[in-house]
């Protein structure tokens, strides 16, 4: 990533998997999407069962969690397969990127958890919409789909 925090150069590229961490756990960059569009990632430790696409929420340690059933908190998506807490990753938290994706979902639609920690659609459950996050192509089987992020967060609260 061509980018820098605080006239600070950041290690690694969207889409890495690193075995250790090489940049402060929560540091933040600037950069490209998958659209080519300005985007802003967060540095994460990586947990079980995350592939490109799976969304997640994040502590003030950096923890990550794949988004689960009346989570609260910032929302990120990974870039990476960093399905391990020996895995170190930047995570999308605003712009438009792959995003996991269950079948049925709308264009243009909110989206929220839906079915299976990490995965997202349109049919989210009361409290699992992802507040100022949008999905950007409807899928008819489960898919990896581009969705829109602008500095996502679950509350608990919105949805369905």
């Amino acid at each position: 990533m061509t980018a820098s925090v605080t006239g600070k150069a950041v290690f690694g590229y969207p889409g890495d998997i690193h075995a250790s961490a090489l940049n402060t756990v929560g540091t933040r960059a600037r950069g490209y999407d998958t659209t080519g569009n300005s985007a802003e990632y967060i540095y994460l430790k990586g947990v079980a069962s995350t592939i490109v696409g799976s969304v997640v929420t994040y502590d003030e340690l950096g923890v990550s969690t794949l988004l689960a059933a009346n989570a609260k908190g910032p929302v990120a998506v990974a870039t990476a397969i960093t399905d391990s807490t020996s895995t170190w990753g930047w995570y999308g938290i605003q712009g438009t990127f792959l995003t996991d994706v269950v079948a049925s979902s709308a264009d243009n639609s909110t989206i929220g958890r839906e079915t299976t920690d990490g995965k997202v659609g349109d049919g989210r459950a009361a409290g699992d919409q992802i507040a100022n996050a949008f999905q950007r192509a409807a899928t008819t089987a489960a898919a990896v789909v581009l969705c829109q992020f602008d500095h996502s967060y679950v509350d608990d609260f919105m949805g369905a």
